[in-house]
């Protein structure tokens, strides 16, 4: 099993805020249009939650996850990520960044389709310029997903629910602080969506902060809270 640190219990985490923004606002220039997908997002996560993003299409989830994820820069507003500020960043600091800190899990899981589970896995610890023990590593982690027997099956050979469980364990390989999650549940039929949930529950539990992106309640119900989003706007929890 992956080594994490000593989880709080369920509900009860603790008060240092690992992600931090303050009137955190995203504009896009469309030719002569301007879109604005985040509007001042203010909010905190705290080292341990399990907190649900919830929101209509169009509403700025996803914007707000990849600002959170460092894979994009906000027009105006701050970001702070375990005490530090994350606006001023080059590219490489901020890819530093999500590859030591940050575990990513896409809805359309993002695997390379011509190699096999455990070198999707390895992807990771490659970037970060590690050569020791890659193997050992991504086979623990995806033992820890229940996959240890699919080792060697390429994306094609396996099930929707088996790929998402890969792109965890590419996810958690690292051993992360926070774990971004932008609608793991999409693509899935509603058990295999459940026995996900169950295994992002146990990561939570064991020490990982997860932030998820949800437009089931079903799914959102497994957090310690949610925060819903209209028109590019965190609207405090409360329908607008």
């Amino acid at each position: 099993m992956i080594s994490t640190k000593a989880a709080p219990k369920e509900g009860q985490p603790t008060f240092n805020p690992v992600i931090e923004t303050r009137s955190l606002s995203r504009v896009y220039s469309m030719g002569a249009v301007e879109v604005h997908a985040l509007r001042d997002a203010s909010l905190q996560v705290h080292q341990g939650e399990f907190v649900a993003l919830m929101g209509s299409s169009g509403s700025g989830k996803s914007t707000l996850l990849h600002l959170l994820g460092c894979l994009d820069e906000p027009t105006s507003g701050s970001y702070i990520l375990e005490g530090r500020s994350v606006e001023g960043l080059s590219r490489n600091q901020r890819a530093q960044v999500r590859n030591e800190r940050i575990g990513f899990v896409f809805q359309t899981f993002n695997l390379l389709a011509r190699v096999s589970a455990q070198e999707n896995v390895t992807l990771p610890l490659l970037y970060r310029g590690r050569q020791k023990d890659v193997r050992e590593r991504a086979a623990a982690a995806l033992e820890r997903v229940g996959l240890e027997q699919r080792t060697h099956h390429k994306p094609m050979e396996l099930s929707g629910g088996e790929r998402q469980r890969v792109a965890i364990a590419r996810a958690i390989v690292t051993r992360p602080a926070i774990i971004l999650a932008d609608e793991p549940t999409g693509n899935l039929d509603s058990r295999t969506g459940e026995e996900l949930m169950e295994l992002l529950t146990a990561l939570n539990q064991e020490g990982s902060t997860i932030l998820m992106v949800t437009h089931d309640a079903k799914i959102a119900a497994y957090a310690h809270r949610t925060l819903r989003m209209h028109d590019g706007q965190i609207v405090n929890g409360k329908k607008p």
